[in-house]
């Protein structure tokens, strides 16, 4: 497949759907799947019944995965670019498009 253009700890937009212009930082990236999971974007609700582990029960929230495709790369003004990759001193690193900046390293 090649190198990941988006990573885990990465800043990143949501360019559509029910949070789109969100921002938030990449938790897991599931290349196999094609998806990511953002924090504090497209939360999940689950009502979990009282257990021995959780006495208490109640509603849990988490994000869920979503397609890699639905977000983009965060420049330094927060603004969604793509990315590219380059070869800097030996060393491959991710350049955003928009401005130019090195992403890694």
């Amino acid at each position: 497949m090649g190198a990941a253009k988006i990573k885990k700890g990465d800043s990143v937009v949501v360019l559509s759907g029910k949070d789109k212009g969100r921002t938030g930082t990449v938790l897991q990236v599931l290349p196999k799947d094609g998806k990511v999971v953002v924090e504090g974007v497209n939360v999940a609700t689950k009502h979990r019944k009282p257990t021995q582990m959780n006495p208490q029960g109640g509603i849990e929230r988490t994000p869920a995965p979503m397609a890699i495709s639905k977000v983009a790369v965060a420049d330094k003004d927060g603004k969604p670019t793509r990315v590219r990759f380059e070869v800097k001193d030996g060393k491959k690193v991710r350049v955003a498009v928009k401005s130019g900046e090195t992403i890694d390293g």
